[in-house]
């Protein structure tokens, strides 16, 4: 059974409560609210903030469940309607949290953030949460929860398993397949290991004795339940299943297993449907508008407003077509500003890129320092090299940029793989390093010691990205671009983008590989 978790809501200056969730806190922000509002008794709109001990204890917009702890505090900020835009989802209002990070823009040189307001017109059926630390079973129809509630009081009396009839399995599969699908249709094992152990920690009448773990039987016939619901979503269309249709496949793999596309990094939106009443016709020619208004002057909200409507029609054409760098660029030529990769990836993630980046670097790095300093050997000197550098000078962006390089080095790879610098070099030579990179950021300098004078950033031998302030803002760039062009990362940096992901930025965390795992438990000492 989950032991409850506890939390202090601030409702006014002077009055506060405390929520008790009694399986652990929702799978999402929305839902958070939403209990929020019914345990206190709110009648009114609100969004939440939480204790943020990385600003001495300074409250910040909440935007995923991450984000706070068991017995943490979070506030109530009542929103007017007159102040809050229509279908503006209410738990990450954008101007409250544009402050926050315009308050924070020492962790977030260069562009804040941009949040990504939902409108009439980028709104589907699709939109997704993150999948919940833990998954939350739901109540099923009247009869079967009458069912379950007498099966538990049987079990606890006596110990006497419930073994469910045909209607009854029928509606828990239903109800649980209809609960998955709010976060993603693709479940892994782990994900599948988890809802079985909230099934029959909820209702432990269903735990079943010949099975190791009390759920094996549950866990099969949820899989082959959500297989068939899949086949139905695909008739209907539901563009994240229609993409691994037969007819879709390439030459050669025309295999239904073959080359599943599915999420894999956390993302929310992989594939979303389109706006209610678009077309690909339509989007079509949003896109071509797009191409003379990104080189308008001053022209920014409209540019920013047309890419959120096209999304979901530039996600297809990532991950249906998977298109060459050069030949995307020319199509969606306003996605490669540091703005828009922001507002792309909150839109994939649902999660802040610079600011969440920098920021939760700057919070591991005096531990990853401290580990830096212990490594010995081959590997110790070069840290110490890199490390020498944040001794001479006590620039934040200089400091975040030897913590990414000592971090490549500490985790055994070539941190010239991620960042290579050009001293002085001839422009021949710089041009034919760049076309032989297929992923990467340079840094030009006239000499060593110098500033360097451009920072940009490569992908496939082509420079999508350049005039970045610094090296730790073009690395967050780079990550977010990996997400919002679902490039596999290159085999070369696969540990240090695996720590980049799963620790630094938190998303899907809980399966590491030994050496991001080893990292992890030192951090965390």
């Amino acid at each position: 059974m989950y032991s409850p978790t506890f939390l202090r809501v601030i409702l006014s200056d002077n009055s506060s409560q405390r929520m008790t969730f009694q399986n652990g806190f929702p799978g999402s922000v929305n839902e958070l609210v939403s209990e929020v509002q019914r345990q206190c008794a709110l009648s009114f709109n609100f969004r939440l903030q939480f204790m943020d001990a990385l600003f001495g204890n300074e409250f910040m917009n909440l935007t995923s469940m991450d984000e706070i702890q068991d017995r943490g505090t979070i506030k109530v900020i009542p929103v007017s309607d007159a102040s809050t835009p229509k279908n503006v989802d209410i738990p990450s209002t954008s101007a409250t949290q544009q402050r926050s990070h315009d308050e924070s823009s020492s962790l977030s040189s260069g562009c804040i953030d941009t949040d990504i307001l939902s409108s009439p017109e980028s709104e589907s059926s699709s939109s997704r949460s993150f999948w919940p630390s833990i998954f939350r079973v739901p109540r099923f129809c009247y009869d079967a929860e009458l069912k379950l509630e007498q099966g538990n009081a049987t079990y606890r009396e006596n110990g006497t398993l419930l073994i469910p009839d045909p209607k009854l399995k029928s509606n828990i599969l239903e109800g649980l397949v209809q609960e998955i699908v709010r976060y993603k249709v693709y479940v892994n094992d782990k994900e599948f290991n988890t809802i079985g152990d909230a099934l029959i920690s909820k209702h432990p009448c269903l735990t079943e004795r010949g099975s190791i773990t009390g759920y094996a039987g549950w866990k099969a016939s949820l899989k082959n339940k959500l297989a068939i619901y899949r086949t139905h979503l695909r008739k209907l269309g539901c563009p994240e299943v229609t993409i691994n249709s037969l007819k879709h496949k390439p030459e050669g793999k025309s295999s239904a297993a073959s080359g599943i596309k599915k999420p894999r990094r956390s993302e929310v939106n992989f594939c979303p449907s389109y706006p209610a009443g678009e077309s690909d016709k339509s989007l079509e020619s949003v896109r071509i508008e797009l191409l003379s208004d990104v080189k308008k002057k001053n022209n920014r909200e409209v540019v920013r407003r047309k890419m959120e409507k096209t999304f979901a029609y530039r996600r297809h054409e990532v991950v249906r077509d998977t298109p060459m760098i050069q030949d995307f660029q020319a199509r969606w030529p306003a996605l490669f500003d540091t703005s828009e990769i922001n507002a792309e990836f909150k839109r994939i993630t649902t999660m802040p890129l610079q600011f969440k980046f920098l920021s939760q670097l700057d919070a591991h790095s005096e531990r990853l320092i401290s580990l830096f300093k212990k490594r010995g050997g081959q590997i110790g000197k070069r840290l110490a090299s890199i490390m020498a550098a944040m001794a001479e000078d006590d620039d934040v962006d200089l400091g975040r940029e030897c913590i990414i390089k000592a971090l490549c080095v500490y985790l055994n790879e070539d941190p010239e793989n991620l960042v290579r610098e050009y001293v002085a070099a001839d422009e021949a030579l710089i041009q034919g390093s760049i076309e032989e990179t297929t992923v990467g950021i340079y840094a030009f300098k006239q000499r060593e010691a110098d500033i360097p004078d451009n920072i940009g950033i490569v992908l496939e031998g082509q420079v999508v990205l350049q005039e970045l302030d610094n090296v730790a803002l073009a690395a967050a760039m780079l990550f977010g671009l990996m997400f919002a062009l679902n490039l596999d990362y290159p085999p070369e940096l696969r540990y240090t983008f695996e720590v980049l992901q799963k620790i630094v930025m938190e998303l899907e965390g809980s399966t590491l590989s030994k050496k991001a795992q080893v990292l992890k438990n030192r951090l965390y000492q």
